[in-house]
């Protein structure tokens, strides 16, 4: 090969790499787009699947315990007491996400009831810290901090 054939090879190479890297960024709707997904698994009471939204090494944090990876979460904390719901809904839901590379940074704030299977209701403020990782194909939750607490009754 010669000197020019090479260089034609080596642009060629980058400007095909270019536009791969181009067709495949992390864009803040993508990263919106696995929260939202994740928040509505919970609303369903069906988290099938969902691990493919967590990096397998993610950390789970809710309201002062470290879960562990979101599978150990899933068997042990979310799927059990998804069981004992009728209902789970978000209201009130925002996030402010920022981008600072392959990672995001979201800021979650919401409201959210949950009725239980005896009919009892539980009504929460909850705010959540997320960090999702660009993957080179797709966002994951690489740590996601969670806590609530019960609103203020209202002044008389």
């Amino acid at each position: 090969m010669t000197i020019k054939a090479a260089r034609c090879a080596v642009a060629a190479t980058c400007l095909l790499m270019s536009t791969l890297a181009s067709a495949e960024q992390p864009d803040r709707d993508g990263a919106a787009a696995v929260l939202s997904a994740y928040k509505a698994a919970i609303e369903r009471l069906d988290i099938t699947d969902v691990e493919k939204l967590f990096s397998p090494d993610a950390i789970v944090i809710e309201s002062g315990k470290v879960e562990g990876n979101f599978n150990t979460y899933r068997d042990h904390h979310l799927g059990p007491e998804l069981k004992e719901f009728k209902s789970f809904a978000f209201g009130n839901y925002k996030a402010d996400i920022r981008l600072e590379g392959p990672i995001a940074l979201a800021t979650e704030t919401y409201t959210y009831r949950i009725v239980l299977q005896s009919g009892e209701a539980i009504d929460r403020l909850g705010v959540a810290s997320t960090v999702l990782k660009w993957n080179g194909q797709a966002w994951q939750i690489v740590s996601t901090h969670s806590s609530s607490r019960k609103p203020k009754a209202p002044a008389n």
